[in-house]
């Protein structure tokens, strides 16, 4: 009885952990944060002698646009009830944040990120890009794709191509990143966010376009 006890005891205690700290890996690596990881990991392993003044430059254009931008239209979509939560769980309350990524990334790759200035972070938005539009799709199907899953499975993949171009070593940060697809995967389900099957479907869709696009830069 009393072995019993404890292993309901051990049971309720680990609930209560995961139920603090899954949820976590939700926000904490949420995709809106994903573009400003990867330019200041791109602009970290650079053999190129950027200046922090550069480097801040091209961080504020990213997160100006990919950040400040898409948060004020949630909130503004929040204010006229078009969507609930940033999390953005409803299938249906998609459509706009996406084309409006869409049109944010087009004009970052077109106006600041270009070929000509930075190619690896330009082909890294590029193949976010056709992700984006995937995703976009994939909703006036009535699919639901972890959007989570396909900003870290693009993210692997850009850590991964980042690190064959440059010639370091990045073993370390590539375990880390698999781990972090792990636990965000396991709080969506834990959270009742996403099926197996969205979130596998979301790691295609953002692993895929990476691959292919990496071909013309890596």
């Amino acid at each position: 009885m009393l072995i019993r006890l404890d292993c309901f005891k051990k049971l309720f205690i680990f609930e209560i952990v995961m139920k603090k700290i899954l949820p976590f890996f939700s926000y904490a690596f949420h995709p809106i944060f994903i573009p400003v990881f990867g330019t200041i990991l791109f602009l970290m392993q650079s053999p190129i002698n950027y200046t922090p003044f550069q480097k801040g430059i091209v961080v504020f254009q990213v997160a100006i646009i990919t950040f400040f931008l898409p948060l004020a239209f949630f909130y503004l979509l929040r204010t006229f009830g078009k969507v609930d939560t940033i999390m953005l769980s409803d299938t249906s309350q998609r459509k706009m944040p996406l084309l409006l990524q869409v049109v944010l990334t087009l004009v970052l790759i077109e106006k600041s990120v270009t070929i000509a200035r930075l190619p690896e972070l330009y082909f890294f938005f590029l193949a976010g890009l056709f992700s984006t539009i995937i995703a976009l799709l994939l909703v006036f199907l009535k699919i639901k794709a972890s959007i989570h899953m396909i900003a870290l499975s693009a993210f692997l993949v850009f850590a991964i191509a980042l690190s064959r171009h440059f010639q370091t070593n990045g073993l370390l940060l590539v375990s880390v990143l698999l781990l972090l697809n792990g636990l965000v995967a396991s709080s969506r389900l834990y959270m009742q966010a996403h099926t197996p099957r969205e979130l596998l479907l979301g790691f295609i869709v953002g692993f895929f376009p990476q691959v292919i696009v990496a071909f013309y830069w890596v």
